[in-house]
């Protein structure tokens, strides 16, 4: 069940996360780098490199849950911060704008093989 919603606190990690991080290690990011406790009901927010690997990292009743979101092409859109802020604290609104507006990469043109060509 997807237990995500407006009244709970989301807190965005600005940096690249490593996206073969699970349960444990994405915790030790929220404990130390991030100033937090996953405990304390709140959502985290970590992105890849290339912004187009989202997941979110959430203590729901029956332990901790990951939300797992890959785009097919696109990046997500990622609010204005500061570059020295270690959390962002946004809100279900910001969430749902970062997934709702994806920005399409630029699309290189392929190159177009004459199959005529290849069966000479």
């Amino acid at each position: 069940m997807f237990h995500l919603h407006s009244s709970l606190k989301y807190y965005l990690y600005p940096l690249p996360v490593d996206m073969r991080k699970s349960f444990y290690t994405l915790s030790g990011v929220v404990n130390s780098l991030m100033n937090q406790n996953v405990r304390d009901g709140g959502v985290f927010i970590f992105m890849n490199r290339h912004q187009n690997v989202m997941k979110i990292l959430h203590m729901e009743y029956a332990g901790l849950v990951i939300y797992h979101k890959k785009l097919e092409s696109g990046r997500f859109k990622l609010p204005a911060f500061d570059e020295n802020t270690a959390t962002i604290t946004i809100n279900w609104q910001d969430l749902m704008a970062m997934v709702q507006s994806v920005r399409i990469r630029s699309v290189k043109p392929r190159k177009i093989v004459n199959k005529n060509l290849l069966f000479r």
